[in-house]
């Protein structure tokens, strides 16, 4: 992207937001350009100048946009799984997040319309993943390091289950409105992963 102005920066960061909120609202098939320029003040020609490749370019900013938000709504917890209560608070934080999105998730209903085929909403989404898994992984290994957890188990393979649980019980959330299977999903793979330590301890 081109380096802009302190104001131009902020004139293309009120019109990113305010595409988020309304899609996070309406949807994408219901949000259109028009509702757009209308909810940020904003011209067509300034929306173009900012956003050249128009609504879809518009939309892969706000995937990433919304991408961002994703991790950074379960900080600090994220940040710290280095005991139990601390997984349970991260826990905790994540089904409360979703509960607070409700039925509409704005970076699912971006990237579905974009489609896997489009190459930088595929991106952002493997990022996303890439970078979630990570960060749980960091948490297996440090109470790996502090004798929670077998340390037989392999953390990214751990990680990815944890993370395909949340990702299937936030899809049966947007059908439902319940967090019944987010909160299921979590509470057994963190009980697997504490059930881990405590046989290694019984074996040794």
């Amino acid at each position: 992207m081109r380096s802009l102005t302190r104001k131009g920066a902020a004139t293309r960061q009120r019109i990113l937001e305010g595409a988020a909120t309304h899609i996070r609202e309406f949807g994408v098939p219901a949000t259109t350009l028009d509702d757009i320029l209308a909810r940020t003040s904003t011209s067509k020609s300034q929306l173009f100048h900012y956003f050249p490749g128009g609504r879809e370019e518009l939309l892969l900013a706000v995937a990433r946009l919304e991408a961002g938000r994703v991790l950074e709504d379960q900080r600090p917890q994220l940040d710290s799984l280095t005991s139990w209560p601390a997984w349970q608070a991260w826990r905790d934080r994540v089904v409360e997040r979703y509960r607070q999105q409700g039925h509409l998730c704005a970076l699912n209903s971006v990237t579905s319309h974009l489609g896997a085929s489009t190459p930088g909403a595929q991106a952002v989404v493997t990022e996303l993943m890439r970078r979630w898994q990570h960060e749980i992984a960091a948490g297996v290994r440090h109470m790996q390091s502090i004798g929670e957890i077998d340390p037989g188990l392999d953390p990214d393979r751990a990680a990815a289950g944890l993370l395909a649980g949340i990702q299937g019980g936030v899809l049966i959330q947007m059908s439902t409105g319940e967090t019944t299977h987010l909160e299921a999903a979590l509470d057994l793979g963190i009980a697997h992963l504490r059930d881990s330590g405590t046989r290694d301890r019984s074996d040794q």
